[in-house]
Parts: C-alpha cells; sequence; structure tokens
C-alpha cells in the first residue's frame, strides 16, 4: 500500500513539475519566427537621451549573424555595444527556460500578453525577463530585462507594417552608472556635462534607433 501511495506521489509530482516547466506556446512561435531570420544588416539613425550628455544624431550599420552577436559599425565615431541594443533577444533563447504566465496587461493603449522567462542554466546571464508580446502579430512589443552583471534595461519595440518580423524602431532605456553607458563613443562632436552628471541622483538615459534599408535573409 505504502508503494503504492509513493508510486502515486512520485508520479503527480513529476508531472506538476513537467507542467510547471512547460514553454509558453505563443512564446515558440515567436521564436519560431524569429529563428528564420539568418542574417539581416540595416542603417540606424541614432539618438542619445541622457541629460548630461550632447550627442548629435549618428548614423551606423547594424548587422546581425544567426548565432552572433548583433554589430554596430560607423564611419565618424566607434561604438562598441553591451547589453540593451540587441533587439533580435537571442540570447533569452540561448539557454534552457521556463516560462510563466502573467496575464494581460495594457501598455501604450494596447493589450499585449505578459509573460516571465527564467533561465534554468546557471551559464546564462540573465536572471529574469518579462516580455509583452502581440500574439495576433507574433512579436515582442517590450521587454524588461534583469541580468547578473550589468544591470536593468528595457527595451520598446515599435513595427511599421504587420508582416515585419524585425522592428523599425527600438528604444532601449537604461540606468547610468559612473558613465558606465551601453557603448563608447569616439567623437569630438559629443560633449559630457560632468558638473550636471554629478548633480543627478539618479542617472538614467536611453537609446533611440531608428532602423531603414534592411536586407534580411531567410531560412
Amino acid at each position: 500500500m505504502m508503494k503504492r501511495l509513493f508510486l502515486l506521489a512520485f508520479t503527480l509530482l513529476t508531472t506538476s513539475l513537467v507542467y510547471a516547466q512547460k514553454v509558453d506556446a505563443d512564446l515558440l512561435r515567436i521564436k519560431q519566427r524569429m529563428d528564420s531570420v539568418v542574417k539581416f544588416t540595416a542603417t540606424v539613425t541614432l539618438n542619445l537621451d541622457v541629460p548630461f550628455i550632447q550627442m548629435p544624431t549618428k548614423k551606423a550599420l547594424v548587422s546581425y549573424t544567426k548565432g552572433k552577436r548583433m554589430q554596430f559599425t560607423s564611419k565618424d565615431f566607434v561604438m562598441l555595444p553591451k547589453r540593451g541594443l540587441d533587439f533580435s533577444l537571442s540570447e533569452i533563447f540561448k539557454y534552457p527556460f521556463i516560462t510563466v504566465d502573467r496575464g494581460t496587461e495594457k501598455r501604450n493603449g494596447r493589450a499585449l500578453k505578459t509573460l516571465n522567462v527564467i533561465p534554468t542554466d546557471a551559464k546564462s546571464d540573465l536572471v529574469l525577463v518579462t516580455l509583452y508580446m502581440d500574439t495576433k502579430a507574433a512579436r515582442i512589443m517590450e521587454s524588461d530585462i534583469n541580468t547578473r552583471k550589468d544591470g536593468s534595461y528595457s527595451l520598446l519595440m515599435q513595427y511599421n507594417a504587420a508582416k515585419n518580423i524585425l522592428p523599425d524602431y527600438v528604444e532601449a532605456a537604461f540606468a547610468i552608472e559612473k558613465l558606465k553607458i551601453p557603448f563608447n563613443f569616439m567623437g569630438k562632436d559629443t560633449k559630457i556635462d560632468r558638473k550636471k552628471m554629478r548633480g543627478m541622483d539618479t542617472k538614467t538615459g536611453k537609446i533611440k534607433m531608428k532602423m531603414s534599408d534592411y536586407k534580411i535573409t531567410l531560412r
């Protein structure tokens, strides 16, 4: 009798764990759509919105190859991207994860499905990711990302057409600590007001990127 009870309890526990770790079907559908992008390039018009930094509008080329990090290059400045600029969100899917459905939340006037993504592999630098998804269009509209080493940041994405897989506008919001912004600028036309910087209690900023001239290779 005890043996049967133990077997039943073990079966129920195993079933519960499998169910709890089931990955959300809508996210898998979005992932499948994004996985169809083998590589792409695009022209980026970039503006930096930081109270104590004055930088003119910049132009850059963004390139991406599946399995590699997104790269930004420009003729008049050097940009070394760190976290917060990779709108392919490939790192979310790099390691195994589980999802938790948080229902629907209204964001910018739209009802979006809200999902927590929790990596289950210690190799992942991501701690918790919250995704806001347009399930009808099968794409991610916003994300809040918490990392182990590089703090937190959020992404807001806009698309010009329903068929577009990749965003036409991306706004990355982040916290700045000791001028450790997501990339380093090399350019004489960029000015930093250090007095204003030191006088700010909370240092936050945004990177606004407008994409054009996409060249996308699909599998």
